[in-house]
C-alpha cells in the first residue's frame, strides 16, 4: 500500500486532512522517505522514523517520533519511554501548515535513535 492508498481508504474528512498533510511533508522533507509503517505513513531520514500520521479514535493523529524535545506548547508529549509528540485533528481547518513546517524543520535536527533501539538494549540515544 502506498500512502496515496492509504489516504483514500479514510472517510472523506480524514482523507482531506492526511491528503493535506502528505503534501506539506513531501514539499517541506523531500529527502525523507516515506512508506506504510506499522499500517500507516510514515517518513524516515537514513532509516530513521521522523514523522507519521494514523487514523485514531480521537482523529488523525500527527506524530513526530522525536517531538518531546522540539517544546512546542500545541504538541503533546507521549507517555512511556519514548520521545514522542503528536496532535490531533478532526477538520481540515485545524491544519495550521506553519506550524507543521517548523516542527519538520525541528525533526530534521532533534532526533532520538529509534533505528537502533533494538542493538542499544531498548534504550534510546540522541544523534
Amino acid at each position: 500500500m502506498t500512502v496515496p492508498e492509504y489516504n483514500d481508504t479514510l472517510e472523506q474528512s480524514y482523507k482531506e486532512i492526511c491528503d493535506s498533510l502528505q503534501k506539506v511533508i513531501k514539499q517541506n522533507f523531500s529527502q525523507a522517505e516515506s512508506k506504510i509503517w506499522h499500517g500507516h505513513p510514515v517518513w524516515f531520514l537514513a532509516g530513521n522514523p521522523i514523522v507519521g500520521y494514523s487514523k485514531q479514535k480521537a482523529g488523525i493523529r500527527l506524530m513526530f517520533w522525536s517531538g518531546a524535545d522540539f517544546d512546542e506548547l500545541s504538541l503533546q508529549i507521549g507517555t512511556g519511554k519514548f520521545k514522542d509528540a503528536s496532535i490531533f485533528y478532526n477538520s481540515i481547518e485545524e491544519l495550521n501548515h506553519e506550524d507543521i513546517i517548523r516542527w519538520l524543520e525541528k525533526s530534521k535536527v532533534v532526533q532520538w535513535d529509534y533505528k537502533n533501539i533494538i542493538k542499544n538494549k531498548g534504550v534510546l540515544k540522541p544523534l
